[in-house]
């Protein structure tokens, strides 16, 4: 009987904390995401600014 509390002891325990990474996981990827996001945003921001640079230099 003690060792089946164990054992259910350690298993709860267990997918608490798997749950809790995972959670962890999808908020990494969400950040992540937006984060991606944010970069190709400021690239093509700063890609346009150098077009734009590049032909009022010429004129």
């Amino acid at each position: 009987m003690r060792a089946m509390l164990w054992v259910v002891g350690v298993v709860a325990g267990a997918l608490i904390l798997l749950g809790l990474l995972l959670e962890a996981v999808r908020w990494l990827v969400i950040i992540g995401v937006i984060a991606l996001l944010a970069v190709i945003v400021f690239a093509f921001v700063k890609g346009r600014q150098a077009v734009q640079h590049r032909h009022s230099a010429r004129r």
